[in-house]
């Protein structure tokens, strides 16, 4: 069974004469209390170049101790990881990775195996640190840890046997106070902070095909710079695609609609403000994430698709279901989505993919051209939302000059995804305008709303009558598909009707004015 937990922690090197200094009145600690010492043995994999460490990831399969199994531990901001346990016997063979592990960082390892790359042998001293109900907030482990890493050296492999001293300061309960005085107490007794950030970092400090691992930036609050505000944009989108993959390889709910979320997002940055970036290269990764947005817009389309057919049918009156019209939309809708994951599944695990992640994450470490970077943001910000803004007027009015029929539902259709780009720039901008982007994109997700509801009644409508006609296949009546059909067309009436008073509310005013 898996178990998730986020770890909130900070290492310190403990030198071969520190002493741990005394912790009695530590703030909201009331007693101090060993528990006891223990034996790991753990084994670390990787990729034969460490990708997994490059991106502060760690996997091990650990023996000995109170916590034995595998884990895997994510960075999830400052000082925390989101640790994933396994049983120690959930791979079957020792060396053999979880699927659900593997899974979850496939992204990072980009079609490369993992393999063993360092064993540790650490004999842990614990002490755990008691609130006055005795409850545990932190707990402090005295690590002595000996690395055996295999190198090589002229052509063939030896092993190198490292060793050192560290400790550990893990939250339990309470906030990072704990920890920062913590910090104070050891740092005056003479340890210092980890230059590292996890035993696997230390164990291959000299390996000349580690990555140089160096902790992320902060993102300012307010950036002021053209370029502050979009490296922050860019790299945290990245991100949050890396993050989703393996929500996405693992078929978790909703996954599949969320990464597809993040990459439109990114796309939208890149598109949007294409005149401050590395135009070139902005333009080529853009084209890349229309293709992955499309591979995932296969997939959930056909699943919105289904869930809304369904939700519709179990609302009819039975009268208006003489046949099994739920039982038969739920068939077609699992048969489609079988289907679309398919080429989506392909697509993940393709060249392609693994070199648009690369080129991506080449983008974010320095993505604005140098003769934009310091223009300020603000004024950035009300050229793009203003440009987008007419962006949207444009197609609302070339679809609304259209008589009704296929060609005005895909004009209609064209200005929604106008909309939603304008509605993610408006987000992404609030760091820098605050209300003012929040309320521009507020607007346009209120067009974007009316626009999708619209466009989800034209999709049902064309699948319709081919659901009806597996129906009558079967032997079945398809009464019900015709009183579905109808039920689209009520939805594309009363959408069209909302439509003038939402675009109002969005386009005829000067959102960006006074930005």
């Amino acid at each position: 069974m898996t178990a998730s937990h986020l770890e909130h922690e900070r290492t310190f090197d403990g030198g071969s004469d520190a002493v741990l200094p005394d912790l009695s009145g530590l703030p909201g600690i009331r007693t101090v209390e060993p528990a006891g010492s223990e034996e790991l043995d753990a084994v670390y994999y990787d990729t034969a170049d460490h990708r997994l460490l490059a991106h502060h990831i760690t996997l091990r399969r650990r023996t000995g101790g109170h916590d034995a199994g595998w884990h895997l531990k994510l960075p999830e901001g400052t000082d925390r990881r989101r640790e994933v346990q396994l049983p120690v016997d959930a791979g079957g063979a020792p060396d053999h990775v979880p699927a659900d592990l593997e899974l979850r960082v496939r992204a990072y390892a980009r079609g490369q195996s993992l393999g063993p790359v360092a064993r540790l042998h650490t004999h842990r001293h614990r002490r755990l640190l008691l609130d006055g109900a005795g409850s545990p907030m932190a707990e402090i482990a005295e690590d002595t840890v000996s690395a055996r890493v295999p190198e090589r050296s002229r052509g063939s492999e030896i092993v190198v046997l490292r060793e050192w001293r560290e400790v550990e300061a893990e939250l339990h309960e309470g906030d990072v106070a704990l920890l920062d005085a913590l910090e104070e107490r050891f740092v005056d007794a003479g340890l210092s902070r980890a230059a590292v950030p996890s035993k696997l970092a230390r164990a291959l400090r000299d390996d000349a095909d580690a990555p140089v691992v160096a902790a992320a930036a902060a993102a300012p609050e307010h950036p002021a710079s053209v370029g502050d505000m979009l490296t922050a944009q860019v790299a945290g989108q990245v991100a949050a695609v890396l993050d989703l993959d393996g929500a996405v390889r693992r078929d978790r709910p909703d996954a599949v609609h969320q990464m597809r979320i993040a990459v439109r997002r990114l796309r939208s940055t890149l598109r949007a403000h294409r005149r401050s970036l590395d135009r070139a290269t902005a333009d080529a990764m853009a084209g890349e994430l229309r293709w992955l947005g499309h591979c995932l817009g296969d997939a959930r389309d056909s699943e919105v698709l289904g869930k809304q057919l369904a939700a519709q049918a179990k609302d009819l009156p039975k009268a208006a279901r003489p046949g099994p019209v739920r039982h038969r939309i739920a068939v077609w809708s699992a048969e489609r989505r079988r289907e679309a994951r398919i080429p989506l599944d392909a697509a993940l695990d393709s060249a392609r993919y693994y070199q648009l992640l690369t080129a991506l994450e080449s983008l974010a470490a320095a993505p604005v051209a140098a003769s934009a970077a310091d223009r300020g943001a603000r004024k950035e910000v009300r050229r793009v939302l203003t440009r987008e803004q007419k962006r949207v007027a444009a197609r609302m009015d070339a679809a609304q000059a259209l008589p009704p029929g296929e060609e005005r539902d895909g004009a209609l259709h064209a200005a929604r995804r106008a909309a939603k780009r304008a509605r993610y720039v408006g987000e992404a901008a609030e760091a820098v305008v605050g209300r003012k982007a929040h309320r521009f994109a507020k607007r346009m997700k209120a067009v974007q709303s009316v626009l999708g509801d619209r466009q989800d009644a034209v999709l049902a409508r064309r699948a319709l009558p081919g659901l009806a006609a597996v129906a009558h296949a079967h032997g079945e009546q398809g009464f019900g598909y015709g009183v579905l059909y109808a039920a689209q067309q009520s939805v594309l009436s009363r959408t069209d009707a909302e439509l003038p008073e939402r675009w109002a509310a969005a386009g005829r005013r000067r959102l960006t004015r006074s930005i």
